[in-house]
């Protein structure tokens, strides 16, 4: 990577309007500073400058991915379409899937993940125990057509992925390496300058059970968090909900028939019955995924967790207004009390203990108040069904739970053999039996994490870049050009910083100096040599942090060795340990 760059020379058209299409501030600044520029929704091309920076997250993750032993490759982003067919994924993944097929007519999809790939191609050649454990990945291009790309490249159809893939004999050896994935990890953020929190997440589309997020804390993230000063945190998908204390109905009451006209929603119920909302409860109607009726009954403050349900109801959907009379049931007036015969209930298990719960009564305008699991119906299955909120007691320690919102940068599974066992990678053991792979997954973001790096070092002026993935590391800024002083002793400046391993740019077009001052604030260089006619008639140029925006006036003798002290000292900070 060249480290002496002329900014006359350099393809980087920074704009100085906002872009109308940006919404966060990662998306508005790598449009501005020339870091990259829209192809179409969801799809950008990087500029030299953006480039340089994404090289530079690849050029950490490689390290850290080296260090514990996995190795890089490189597979194909076309697909063949009997590989997903084979794991079961083809007909299930959504249409964010790309399809597409050849001249021949054969099927092929866009990868938005490798899995079925990785797995396809060791399964043939990697046989024995002792040739495990093995771990591999690669830096690519994934394409997920997502139906709302927005946020630049917080949600975007195209963007580069690290992905790794595991293989192991046992669960052991997953484990351990899993534990290795996570704290490289965590190293990759710490050396992108990120604020991150492990999170307990969702494993989605890819499948496992075993899985932890990795958030980068910002005000634009999609991802909502819970989280505890004792250590844990969640995603609000799937962190698990412990509700505080509530006294509802704790005295075991007569079944009583309320007539409630017109009474549709929880709020409704409680004003009509003159009760908290906290004390009622409410259900909900799915069709299984056999087409059967489930009834799913919460907490009437509370909302159901749609991920939570679909893991204890793979398939099921919540029915349609044109659904209910078809199972004979009504909107509104649902619960577990006197509902259809053979209707699947399940309830949250923080209602297990409650004695008169206020629910329908399956009947228009109609409602029961001191109906009683056991006595009035009977519970299939008691579960955690509700969302976590701020406020709630934490899982671990009980103190009250804070929200964030986070960016997830990267992701580590635990597949175990969901897609060995389903395309038939096998090893063999010991005693010469046939075993599915024990397999890992783990994926880093390479473009989101640079736009999560953006969204947390900003400011009013444009990016304040972290070292380590700054496209250069000093600009030098001569305030004029062309004259027989400024620019040569800036020209000299700026060789020798480069001589010295220093990645550095000089501004030499004949531009006023606001603009090279807006130009060098906005891209975000870390650190701003100044060179203008006063300072040298003192024998000294001025030396800016834009991290900081300390400004130190250095004798032009002392600058090189100044300026390499500072960025030694950076470096240092972000190097790998």
């Amino acid at each position: 990577m060249s480290v002496a760059l002329k900014m006359s020379s350099l393809y980087a058209p920074t704009l100085k309007e906002e872009p109308a299409e940006a919404e966060v501030a990662s998306h508005r600044l790598l449009l501005r500073a020339a870091m990259m520029r829209k192809a179409a929704a969801g799809i950008y091309t990087f500029l030299p400058l953006g480039q340089r920076s994404l090289r530079k997250v690849q050029q950490i993750v490689r390290e850290e991915m080296d260090s514990i032993g996995s190795q890089e490759m490189l597979m194909p982003v076309v697909q063949p379409a009997e590989l997903w067919r084979e794991s079961g994924r083809w007909d299930v993944y959504g249409p964010e899937l790309a399809r597409l097929k050849d001249r021949q007519g054969r099927e092929f999809c866009l990868g938005p993940t490798h899995e079925e790939i990785i797995t396809a191609t060791v399964r043939d050649e990697l046989r024995s125990y002792r040739e495990l454990p093995v771990s591999l990945y690669q830096i690519h291009t994934k394409f997920r057509d997502e139906m709302r790309p927005r946020f630049g490249l917080l949600r975007g159809r195209e963007f580069i992925m690290k992905d790794a893939y595991s293989f192991h004999a046992s669960q052991e050896s997953l484990q351990e390496h899993y534990e290795a994935m996570a704290g490289a990890y965590g190293r990759i953020c710490d050396r992108l300058g990120l604020v991150w929190r492990p999170v307990e997440a969702d494993s989605g589309q890819i499948g496992g059970k075993v899985t932890t997020e990795f958030m980068a804390l910002a005000e634009s993230g999609e991802a909502a968090l819970v989280y505890c000063e004792c250590g844990y945190a969640a995603n609000v998908e799937a962190a698990e909900a412990v509700l505080p204390y509530v006294p509802r109905g704790k005295t075991s009451v007569p079944l009583e028939k309320v007539h409630t006209p017109s009474v549709l929603t929880i709020a409704e119920l409680a004003s009509f019955l003159g009760v908290d909302p906290r004390q009622t409860v409410k259900t909900m109607a799915l069709r299984t995924a056999d087409g059967k009726l489930a009834f799913l009954s919460i907490p009437g403050d509370r909302e159901l967790n749609p991920l939570k349900a679909d893991h204890l109801l793979p398939g099921a959907e919540l029915l349609e207004e044109t659904d209910f009379p078809k199972f004979g049931i009504h909107r509104g007036f649902l619960g577990p009390s006197g509902a259809p015969e053979g209707t699947f209930i399940i309830a949250d298990r923080t209602l297990k203990a409650e004695l008169a719960w206020i629910v329908g009564a399956n009947e228009p305008d109609y409602h029961l108040t001191g109906a009683l699991p056991g006595r009035d119906f009977a519970v299939d299955v008691w579960a955690d069904l509700v969302t976590a909120e701020p406020g709630d007691p934490c899982p671990t320690c009980s103190s009250p739970l804070m929200a964030a919102r986070g960016i997830e940068v990267s992701q580590v599974f635990q597949l175990g053999t969901k897609y060995s066992k389903a395309m038939h990678a096998t090893y063999t053991d010991e005693s010469g039996a046939e075993h599915p792979f024990l397999m890992g997954c783990y994926g880093v973001g390479i473009t989101r994490s640079l736009a999560a790096v953006i969204e947390q070092h900003n400011d009013e002026a444009g990016i304040v870049w972290p070292m380590s993935v700054a496209p250069a590391e000093v600009a030098v800024l001569p305030l004029a050009v062309g004259d027989s002083e400024v620019y040569p002793a800036a020209e000299a400046l700026w060789s020798e910083l480069a001589a010295r391993g220093i990645e550095c740019v000089i501004d030499d077009r004949d531009e006023r100096a606001g603009v090279k001052f807006a130009d060098a604030d906005l891209i975000g260089w870390p650190y701003q040599a100044v060179v203008g006619k006063k300072g040298l008639a003192d024998g000294t140029i001025e030396v800016k942090c834009r991290a900081t925006g300390e400004r130190s006036h250095v004798a032009v003798s002392d600058a090189v060795a100044h300026l390499c002290g500072l960025i030694e000292a950076e470096r240092s900070r972000f190097a790998a340990r």
